[in-house]
């Protein structure tokens, strides 16, 4: 394998973004993963993005590689919310223009020496870079009550291990959460034949875009929110710019993490929940297997019962469940709460390793979470690579 400067784990919107940016820059760059296998492997079909259009571009220097270019190109007049599928060909054919060399090997570990890291992969061969970028996604952080872990998988699940969930359809299946994921998944479910309920200990489910007059006066919506339409009104403008949020104290940049990524729908997906009953503020004591189906109780001594539970409960960061990253690796990085702590150039203790994505939101921000954080990390990445290797 021709030595390259810099490895990036991940083929998603970020590393592929990182990639973009860096090849611009002439800087030798190698890409291992399977282009865009989080959304369409890991989401259901049917979905729909929550962001809206402006805040899911992939980032390249010149925005050649736009949404609006693919559209263009692919002759197909999808608008937002965009369609989960072509969201990921759109995906793949930035790969194609500004990534076309992608190794879709699994990299197995990874070990730093003297000077770079060692990297080896699943067919036992190894190879050497100066610099490496970790944008494997979140697929390995799935959150699951602990309650449900001594049931089965065919049982209960997480919305990550699904793409078809047309597989439930005349069964009776209970919804976990009160995210996106979760009113998405249950909309889905209704509409594939399912018996749905969604369970949440929030009061209420919450829809963004519940005050018309401050998103439909484009001078007002300008003022309150920024593009990427991340957090609320004001501190969206703040969330938008993550490198003012990296200057925040921890506490004060936790809470503004916290404030704006609270559970809530899409608008668009009120209408599709009508049919769909939701248990609201309830939260759950127990959990048991009763022949076939799962017997949940619940904290006001009610129960539920389905034939499968669908866990849409979110992320939880945590590095150490990378495989490829060795004991000896983590103990030296810096970590808070199981995120890497980054410096301005998404460098982590160790000098040439980087994390971008969701592993960078502490740092970062919420925005790190959203696609629409790629640009911003891509150049800031790019900018301190510059500086290792030169």
């Amino acid at each position: 394998m021709p030595r390259c400067d810099v490895v990036i784990i991940g083929a998603g919107p970020f590393g592929l973004s990182a990639a973009a940016h860096l090849r611009a820059r002439g800087i030798g760059v190698k890409v291992f993963g399977q282009p865009m296998s989080f959304w369409d492997c890991h989401m259901p079909e049917g979905m729909f993005l929550r962001s809206p259009w402006a805040a899911s571009h992939l980032s390249d220097p010149k925005g050649a590689y736009s949404l609006d270019a693919f559209r263009q190109v692919a002759g197909n007049h999808f608008g937002s919310p965009i369609p989960l599928d072509c969201f990921v060909a759109y995906g793949r054919w930035f790969q194609t223009q500004g990534v076309p060399e992608v190794d879709v090997r699994r990299v197995q570990r990874v070990w730093p020496q003297e000077e770079g890291f060692r990297l080896s992969l699943e067919d036992g061969e190894e190879a050497q870079f100066r610099c490496v970028i970790v944008a494997a996604g979140i697929e390995t952080f799935s959150s699951r009550p602990p309650q449900f872990n001594e049931l089965p998988n065919s049982l209960v699940s997480h919305s990550v291990d699904h793409k078809d969930l047309g597989k439930f359809r005349g069964l009776q299946v209970l919804v976990v959460g009160a995210g996106q994921s979760a009113l998405e998944s249950a909309a889905l479910l209704h509409e594939n034949g399912a018996q749905t309920e969604v369970l949440m200990r929030k009061t209420a489910p919450r829809f963004l875009h519940q005050r018309p007059w401050l998103h439909n006066n484009p001078i007002v919506s300008r003022v309150l929110y920024a593009p990427a339409d991340v957090g609320p009104a004001l501190l969206s403008q703040l969330v938008a710019r993550p490198g003012w949020c990296k200057l925040l104290p921890a506490g004060l940049r936790h809470r503004t993490d916290v404030r704006s990524i609270r559970p809530a729908g899409a608008k668009w997906l009120k209408s599709r929940l009508q049919d769909v009953r939701i248990i609201a503020g309830r939260s759950i004591s127990s959990a048991s297997r009763q022949k076939d189906r799962v017997q949940v109780a619940l904290d006001d001594g009610s129960v539920s019962e389905a034939d499968h539970v669908l866990l849409a409960t979110g992320y939880r960061i945590d590095i150490s469940k990378y495989g490829f990253l060795p004991p000896e690796l983590l103990s030296r990085i810096r970590q808070v709460n199981h995120y890497p702590q980054l410096d301005a150039g998404f460098e982590t203790s160790v000098r040439g390793l980087h994390f971008i994505g969701a592993t960078a939101a502490w740092s970062f921000g919420p925005l790190m979470r959203f696609v629409a954080g790629a640009d911003y990390a891509a150049r800031a990445v790019t900018r301190r690579i510059r500086k290792l290797i030169n």
